[in-house]
Parts: structure tokens; sequence; C-alpha cells
């Protein structure tokens, strides 16, 4: 497959704008899910936690493995950043974090703009680097590489290491908020948040190009402002959380 450098663009730039247009939003109105969730929303469709995340999540992993499989790669480097990054968060968010969530029922509109936006990233993701990146022999040694895995890596392992911490909050089936303890939320309310924005930056920067950049900073336009809102929330409803923390980025903001 020829690499479609104005398709490639087109979501690049819709990505960058629709990222600045998100973040604005969300700045004033969290988005209504989770406990932010109001009684008008209650009332309109809603889907299981455990199915919303599998559904919503699928379409980012598999559209970026159909393409490995039906096509040839213009550099197995692309492949292979593409799977053991961009495809190993999502794998792990498809099939992992979707069966052990015990999250709040999510609104049906919403699992399906986010399958939506899943579909559009994996397709970008995927075909960008399989038919359009090209990379020098040289990219192996460059220290942008080396560092973009690590902070992917790092980043990814922060994620589900805060996952599992929130998850231990909550007994089945119960649906409760409490402060979370333990790894990276001794820094920030947003623990888990703050390693996904980690991850992204890292595959940015391993990447190194607008398409991957252009995904990492929608999603950190999406997630920041959310981790923000948590950190609010965390203050108002317990006198005793932490002052220390931070929202999202330990020690600054």
């Amino acid at each position: 497959m020829d690499c479609r450098e104005n398709i490639v663009q087109y979501l690049t730039w819709s990505f960058i704008v629709g990222g600045l247009a998100f973040f604005l939003r969300q700045t004033r109105l969290c988005g209504p899910y989770g406990r932010y969730v109001n009684i008008g929303e209650r009332l309109t469709p809603t889907c299981p936690a455990k199915v919303a995340w599998f559904l919503q999540e699928l379409p980012a992993f598999l559209l970026p493995v159909i393409l490995v499989l039906t096509t040839e790669s213009r550099t197995s480097l692309g492949k292979k950043l593409l799977l053991w990054t961009f495809c190993l968060h999502y794998f792990q968010r498809t099939f992992i974090y979707a069966l052990l969530t015990r999250g709040r029922p999510y609104p049906l509109w919403i699992t399906v703009f986010a399958a939506v936006f899943c579909s559009l990233s994996g397709f970008l993701q995927g075909h960008y680097l399989l038919h359009c990146a090209q990379f020098e022999d040289t990219w192996l040694a460059d220290v942008r590489l080396a560092a973009g895995l690590l902070l992917f890596v790092v980043g990814m392992a922060i994620n589900i290491h805060s996952d599992h911490i929130l998850r231990s909050l909550r007994r089945p089936g119960e649906i409760v908020y409490r402060i979370p303890h333990g790894g990276m939320f001794e820094f920030v309310s947003g623990a888990n948040f703050f390693g996904e924005i980690l991850e992204w930056c890292g595959y940015a920067v391993a990447t190194w190009s607008l398409p991957t950049f252009s995904f990492a900073f929608f999603t950190i336009c999406s997630i920041g402002p959310r981790a923000y809102h948590h950190h609010r929330d965390y203050q108002l409803k317990f006198e005793d959380y932490p002052q220390s923390r931070k929202a999202v980025i330990p020690f600054i903001l």
C-alpha cells in the first residue's frame, strides 16, 4: 500500500485542532462519565464499564494489527515500533484493563465517540508507521529512540500500577471514591493519567513525527484537564486530602 499523504495530513491536523478544542472544553466542563455523570446523563442509555472499555479500545488495537497482517511495511523498524508501543498499550487496555475495571456504567454516546476516535487513531498510527515513516539505519542508535522507549515503558508501568491501586480501593460491585495512596499517587492525584501522558510522550519522541505527536497531543489535551478535575474533586470531598499532592505533574501542576 502506498502512503496516503493527504489522509495522513488531514487526520494529523484534525487531531491537533481537535485536541485544542477539546482542551478548552475540558477546562470548563469535564467529560460526563465516571464520577462526573450528572442526573440527565443517568437517564440516557448506558453500557457496562467492562463492555464499554472493550468496545471503545478494541479498534485502536485491531486496525493496526490488520494493517500489519494484510500489507507489506516500508520499514521493519516502523512495524516494530507500532507493535511494541501503540499496539501493546491498546492490547493491555482492551483485553486486560477492560476485564478488571470496576467503574460506573458509561453513557452509550461516549462509548461510540471513543470508539470512533480509537478507530481514526489506530488507522493513522498504523498507516503512517507502516507506509509513510522513513527511518534511517542510524535511528537505532539515536538517543531519541532510546529515551522515547524508556519513557514509554516507565509510563506504562506507572499507568498499570496506578490503575491497580484505584481498583484496590473498591470491592466488587462497589462504587465509592476513596483517597488513593502509594506509587505516584503520593505525588499527583491523577497518577494513572500521568503514566499515560509519559507513555505517549515517549512514543512521540521514539517515532519523532508530526502524526505521532498529534496523537500524543490530543491525549494530553483530553486526560490532562481530567486529572485536574479529579484533583479538585478529591480536595472538595476529603478534608484530610494530602496538601502536597499536585494534579498531574509532580511538584509542578
